[in-house]
């Protein structure tokens, strides 16, 4: 790890418990689901979710050799996301083991906003393996079997 600096007046840092349930969609699919989101707020950056894993379909995520250093956070892990092909080279990153005044973030995942949309959803519990695997047409390993036919094919008798 690189020099350690403290957040303070001129870089301040705050980390706070989102107040509702927060999901991750890519490519129109929920990979993440919770309702224990926390929101840092760094300095004069955007605010970044942090996931907690279990709430995050992580068989869609895939650990890269890509990190990157933070004085105030530490070393960041990076993922690639891989949904159905569409595949995003270092998409995710985590802080697994952050500098003790970040340990809240620790073993968090944060997905890139250009890459991924949030969505703020009203109660109800998480559920992202149900949410997650669909019927359309593809062949990726995220879905269900077809639902079967209601109508019989053109032509048929």
């Amino acid at each position: 790890m690189g020099e350690m600096k403290l957040p303070g007046p001129d870089h301040p840092i705050t980390v706070t418990a989102h107040p509702g349930r927060v999901q991750v969609l890519f490519e129109g699919h929920v990979i993440a689901d919770s309702a224990n989101v926390l929101t840092l707020k760094e300095s004069t950056y955007k605010p970044v979710f942090y996931f907690p894993r279990d709430d995050v379909a992580m068989d869609y995520l895939h650990r890269t050799n890509h990190a990157t250093h933070c004085p105030y956070k530490g070393d960041a892990s990076y993922f690639t996301l891989d949904m159905d092909g569409d595949i995003r080279e270092n998409a995710v990153w985590t802080y697994e083991k952050p500098y003790d005044a970040m340990s809240v973030i620790t073993d968090r995942v944060a997905f890139y906003p250009n890459i991924v949309s949030f969505q703020e959803v009203a109660g109800g519990d998480t559920d992202v393996d149900a949410v997650v695997q669909h019927t359309d047409s593809g062949s990726g390993a995220s879905q269900k079997d077809r639902w079967a036919p209601n109508v019989s094919e053109p032509g048929a008798a």
